[in-house]
């Protein structure tokens, strides 16, 4: 099933041009450390108010903005930490970067960037105008309204302009999908997700920083830190209403199941592990139980192999773009689909994990597939790639 794809790698935002602003002033003068350092303190202030629930307190910070889209929230920790600030008169514009975690979900805290605009008020104190996403950096999902929240057995699903029962029905699924994927890859994990669902597409791509013609039609994405430690900010598995809300039940279940299996897997996915892999395994696990043969679930590359045009090899990083033919987007995922499938039916499922585990554990893309083909399957690329083309015609001939 094309339309799932994990958006690899850590939004970090990039402070040094930001610093070297508010070092020198440009656009404004100079700060000095006091002025600093009393915004750094109304920053302190306004980060407590948010983290207690105090909208009197926050108010005496500045605008109330967005404060009242947080109330469902469940916040451990919310900070600022000023990197920039540049003063013209009364007005300042403030860099910082926003630290806030969910309680029960992250483990360390997700990063921002942020820009507040901040006037003087008659008594000479700083207050805050607006406190708005940084330049290239992503929205929020309180930035985008008023956020409910609906807490599963194993998951937490945060939405914008979605009703109670619909995100009640989004944490259903997550919670099938939650035990499914630790039944297949294992519990070394944090076993709970948080899932995020916007508004539109339009308020998908920003939450993910990206033009909005990068995600039509793809029903979700996993966001996260690939390879990172299991002490990073948790992942958030963001759906896009659109796509996602016109797939029947199995189709949204397959989808919630696949995304969570990047959540799953995300330590033992590197720059080693090629899209085919990360891809087939979520879709391998996505699919379990729920009745779909090969022709169903691989209908492009069904019709390919009618047609004889099997696949020569197996699907390049390139294949998975989303902005090139939409038939070959859906090929790749078949045929990594397939592969993995192939692997449990002819090496175990156990081995299926323990090869994703070892293509992972390399340190460079070069050498690590066909290592871990050798190391733990017993056999060769080129002898793979034969065995995954003769399972194609096989399967969907």
């Amino acid at each position: 099933m094309a339309g799932r794809r994990r958006a690899s790698g850590t939004r970090v935002v990039v402070a040094v041009c930001l610093l070297l602003i508010g070092l020198v002033g440009c656009g404004g003068r100079p700060a000095t450390d006091s002025a600093r350092a009393e915004v750094q303190s109304l920053l302190d202030r306004r980060a407590t108010a948010v983290l207690d629930r105090d909208e009197t307190a926050y108010l005496r910070t500045g605008a109330r903005g967005w404060f009242g889209n947080l109330r469902a929230m469940p916040l451990a920790d919310w900070s600022y930490r000023l990197t920039g600030l540049r003063r013209t008169g009364d007005i300042a514009v403030a860099d910082a970067e926003l630290r806030y975690r969910v309680r029960g979900y992250d483990r360390a805290p997700v990063r921002a960037g942020r820009t507040l605009r901040l006037d003087l008020d008659a008594g000479g104190h700083w207050y805050v105008q607006s406190d708005k996403p940084a330049k290239g950096s992503a929205e929020q999902l309180w930035d985008q309204g008023e956020v409910a929240a609906v807490r599963g057995q194993d998951s937490l699903v945060l939405g914008v302009g979605q009703s109670a029962t619909q995100l009640r029905s989004y944490a259903r699924l997550a919670d099938h999908a939650v035990p499914a994927v630790a039944q297949a890859w294992g519990t070394e994990w944090a076993r709970h997700v948080v899932v995020l669902v916007p508004g539109s597409l339009s308020d998908m791509a920003g939450l993910l920083g990206a033009p909005e013609s990068s995600y039509r039609g793809i029903a979700a994405v996993t966001t996260g830190e690939t390879g990172a430690p299991a002490g990073a900010p948790a992942d958030r598995i963001i759906l896009n209403p659109d796509a996602y809300g016109v797939l029947g039940d199995t189709g949204k279940q397959v989808v919630l199941t696949h995304e969570t299996t990047h959540v799953a897997t995300r330590t033992h996915t590197t720059a080693a592990t090629p899209l085919w892999l990360s891809e087939g395994y979520a879709d391998w696990i996505g699919y379990l139980g729920s009745g779909r043969s090969p022709s169903q679930a691989a209908p492009e590359l069904r019709r390919a192999v009618a047609e004889g045009r099997v696949p020569g090899s197996l699907p390049l990083d390139a294949d998975f773009g989303f902005a090139g033919d939409a038939t070959e987007l859906a090929q790749a995922y078949e045929g990594g689909w397939m592969a993995c499938r192939m692997i449990a039916d002819r090496w175990g499922e156990v081995r299926l994990a323990e090869f994703y585990r070892a293509v992972g554990g390399h340190e460079r893309r070069a050498g690590a597939v066909e290592g871990a083909m050798k190391d733990v399957l017993g056999t060769s690329l080129e002898d793979f790639t034969a065995q995954w083309r003769e399972y194609l015609r096989a399967q969907l001939g």
